[in-house]
């Protein structure tokens, strides 16, 4: 007896938008309801925040035998706290990211960088939110005047980095990209270890 031929459905590597509508325009991002069809073959509604990038900046002072972390603490009113982060913002229109993060760290801190280097790339949550975040790590520190924007008012701290992995640990920081950042130089500065 001869064996039935099956054929599997061809998978698309992309959903295929049947419809979108804008729901919410503001200053920082859009709310998006589309209908796609996935390349599973499925139909949902996906609300999508649509937001053009951020970057976040891993800013560290090896002057000292145990590197420092440049933490900012600030009140973010969607956690309703205060909390320590790394100097982070939004790519402008037109903007490249290393641009936006040499801009945000003068901006939030009044440091500048002499030695650049893009460390991570990641979706800050993937689910519902289309927002990259790259994060900078940056060397050769220089201190100046902050910047800030008018509802912004930022305390910055040169932390160790092992007091950072301590307050990331026991959960005195608690902000993903700030975690992710700390956690990527205590791994590299693990490794150079190594190596001597």
């Amino acid at each position: 007896m001869a064996k039935k031929k099956t054929f599997a459905k061809k998978k698309t590597s992309k959903a295929k938008v049947v419809s979108l509508r804008v729901v919410f325009r503001g200053p920082v991002f859009t709310v998006t309801s589309d209908r796609v069809r996935e390349p599973g073959g499925y139909t949902a509604r996906r609300d999508i925040v649509r937001h053009p990038g951020s970057v976040v900046i891993m800013a560290v002072d090896d002057s000292r035998s145990e590197p420092r972390v440049l933490l900012a603490r600030q009140y973010r009113y969607a956690v309703g706290s205060v909390i320590w982060e790394l100097p982070a913002g939004r790519i402008d229109a037109g903007e490249n990211a290393l641009a936006a993060a040499k801009r945000e760290l003068l901006e939030e801190t009044g440091y500048t960088a002499e030695r650049w280097e893009r460390a991570l790339f990641f979706y800050a949550s993937p689910g519902f939110l289309d927002e990259t975040m790259t994060i900078y790590y940056a060397r050769a520190l220089r201190s100046g005047k902050a910047q800030p924007e008018d509802d912004e008012v930022i305390q910055k701290r040169l932390v160790p980095l092992s007091s950072a992995v301590r307050m990331v640990m026991n959960g005195r920081i608690i902000d993903g990209k700030t975690i992710s950042g700390v956690l990527w130089l205590a791994a590299i500065e693990r490794r150079r270890k190594h190596r001597r």
